[in-house]
């Protein structure tokens, strides 16, 4: 007979981070950190209950959309400095005290995007077999090295000899991912490493965990690989704001010996606007160029534009607050960081394919194609009005 204890999966989600502002809830490929934790735990057979322990209310409400338990975390174990083991400790009290008695604890950490849940069943069936506590990690062999004030020398291995790779045993990294526990044990000891410890092996591109921005951005767009197709099918707006050059354009210029300049714009784009524009979807372009292209190019497609602009955001506010629109649902389409701040303004910030990093860490979406080749197109089919929403239109 089954033990009427539970499997219980802890994720501790503060709404502080100082490396990544709010990183609990950016999202990596359309989907945030804290919901790919929950999900990653609710498909995991063996797991009974999904809880995440936050202090935060805006993490709180997420985590309830997204399926999971709450526990109430205090201030007094919310700092900095505050360790995951004392809001484990308090998420199992709280459990207890409704009720729920825990067998083993799968303590997940949401800054790691890409857990598999069959590793987590690994991790757990090893607990239920010969060991105190499992952790995630990936092999390695890499020659690790030591500075100090005679120099460099060598901490896993002899520096004066250099055996091949294969005549060297592997070494584990620590992801940081996911630790499982039996509850007991961790509750009597204090601390995640007790007893007999195991590990589970993943593989590299599961170990990615997320502390920097450019770390978000390595993740979003290495999502695109791990997700497969069809996560993102649509986005749900009333209007599309986009960049000119790096979006319309591949970001470059041609300058003729007079000084004129050319850019190259791609009619895939141009389509893809005709669609957006004969679906009904608001469309404006806004560029600090100066060139006349810019205009002449908007005037061709048939939609708004603001070029020549110091201020790109107060010109997004301006044209959003004069048709009325909700800026949480609009769509803005960025490359490089003058776009930043018009990203940071709308609910449907998307970077194109080759955008810079901080653009990237910024998006909601990264598309699959670069700025002049296509970006523009894959955004309209993303954004046009479902069938549903065009017979509620009519």
């Amino acid at each position: 007979m089954r033990d009427s204890a539970e499997i219980v999966a802890v994720i501790p989600a503060r709404g502080g981070s100082k490396g990544v502002t709010r990183k609990n809830l950016r999202e990596v490929g359309g989907v945030s950190l804290l919901a790919r934790a929950i999900r990653s735990a609710q498909a995991a057979p063996s797991i009974d209950r999904v809880v995440v322990t936050t202090d935060d209310a805006e993490i709180a409400a997420a985590a309830l959309a997204a399926g999971a338990d709450i526990v109430h975390r205090p201030a007094t174990i919310s700092a900095d400095e505050s360790s995951s083991e004392s809001a484990l400790l308090h998420a199992l009290d709280v459990l207890e005290g409704r009720g729920v008695r825990t067998r083993v604890l799968v303590f997940i950490q949401a800054t790691s995007p890409f857990i598999e849940p069959v590793s987590l069943e690994e991790a757990i069936a090893r607990v239920d077999d010969d060991c105190d506590a499992v952790f995630s990690a990936v092999p390695t062999h890499a020659f690790l090295w030591r500075l100090d004030a005679d120099g460099a020398s060598g901490v896993n291995h002899d520096h004066s000899f250099r055996p091949r790779r294969q005549e060297r045993e592997a070494q584990y990294r620590e992801t940081g991912a996911f630790y499982v526990m039996r509850a007991p044990g961790f509750r009597a000891a204090g601390y995640r490493f007790f007893g007999t410890v195991g590990v589970v092996t993943v593989d590299e591109r599961h170990a990615i965990e997320i502390d920097t921005l450019e770390e978000l951005a390595v993740a979003s767009v290495l999502a695109r690989a791990f997700d497969g197709p069809g996560v993102l099918a649509a986005i749900d707006v009333d209007a599309v704001v986009t960049d000119f050059d790096g979006v319309h354009t591949d970001d470059r210029v041609l300058v003729g010996e007079d000084g004129a300049e050319f850019v190259v714009t791609n009619r895939s784009d141009g389509m893809g606007v005709r669609m957006l524009r004969e679906a009904g979807v608001p469309l404006l372009i806004l560029s600090t160029e100066v060139n006349p292209v810019v205009t002449a190019r908007a005037r061709k497609l048939g939609v708004d534009v603001r070029q020549g602009l110091d201020d790109k955001a107060g010109a997004l506010l301006e044209w959003t607050t004069a048709k009325g629109f909700d800026l949480a649902r609009i769509a803005y389409l960025g490359n490089d960081v003058n776009d930043l701040a018009c990203l940071s303004l709308v609910g449907w910030p998307v970077a194109v394919a080759d955008a810079h990093p901080l653009v990237v860490a910024a998006a909601r979406v990264v598309l699959t194609r670069r700025g002049g080749d296509g970006a523009v197109r894959e955004l309209a089919e993303l954004a046009m009005p479902t069938d549903k929403e065009a017979q509620n239109d009519n």
